[in-house]
């Protein structure tokens, strides 16, 4: 349904995670490569990313498909940081299409973008949710859990409703924590930093694929991989 990526390290240009990889976000946007649920995701995009000196993150979203936003392309270029977090949107039916409906959502310190779809009966409603989408509700849900909490959270939905797909990227800037359920997720380890994503942007041999329903952690202690749900 959507394509993200979240990247911990030293720090980059927005464009050379977004917009210049082979297979950036930016032609994920018209062409994914491994995508198991829609064709493209023209719905909007989003970026949030952290910067010395302010404790929040700064986010620039749109409605509009990434390929048609100019200025973001004049400015990607020349803004850098350690901790980025980007989403291109295929809106679920029914959601709405607004700006307030794209990842990454927001709360203090964290940003979150979920690559899935859940039904809205399974979540509880949120004054907080920035929008009436599933994805900003689930968001609402998660902020208001905690990140310690963030397994049991996805296990009470998924038991409310079998049928979503719950990949998560979520980040205070400092540590990155991603979910599969339902979705494919690969990560990329290098002396610089490590990447998240729904698919490779590049064909680099590092890129490893995540089993699905386990949680990732990424901090500076290393990479952790634990199952979401006990073996059969």
């Amino acid at each position: 349904m959507c394509r993200h990526l979240a990247w911990l390290g030293r720090p980059r240009t927005l464009a050379d995670l977004v917009l210049d990889p082979p297979s950036s976000l930016l032609v994920q946007s018209w062409a994914p490569r491994r995508q198991r649920y829609g064709v493209v995701n023209a719905d909007g995009w989003g970026v949030g990313f952290y910067v010395p000196g302010r404790a929040e993150p700064a986010r620039w979203r749109s409605a509009r498909p990434l390929w048609s936003d100019a200025s973001f392309a004049s400015v990607a270029p020349v803004v850098n940081s350690g901790c980025v977090l980007a989403a291109v949107r295929s809106a679920t039916p029914g959601m709405p299409m607004e700006e307030s409906a794209v990842a990454p959502f927001t709360d203090g310190r964290w940003l979150l973008s979920h690559n899935g779809r859940v039904d809205r009966a399974a979540l509880p409603p949120s004054r907080q949710a920035e929008s009436a989408c599933d994805s900003a509700l689930l968001a609402a849900l998660v902020f208001a859990r905690g990140a310690a909490r963030l397994a049991a959270t996805l296990r009470e939905v998924a038991a409310l409703d079998p049928a979503a797909r719950l990949n998560l990227l979520a980040t205070d800037g400092t540590r990155l924590l991603a979910t599969t359920w339902g979705d494919t997720l690969s990560i990329l380890t290098t002396p610089e930093g490590t990447a998240l994503a729904s698919e490779p942007y590049d064909d680099d041999g590092r890129w490893c694929d995540v089993p699905d329903r386990h949680l990732v952690e990424v901090g500076p202690d290393g990479v952790s991989q634990t199952p979401l749900e006990e073996p059969a």
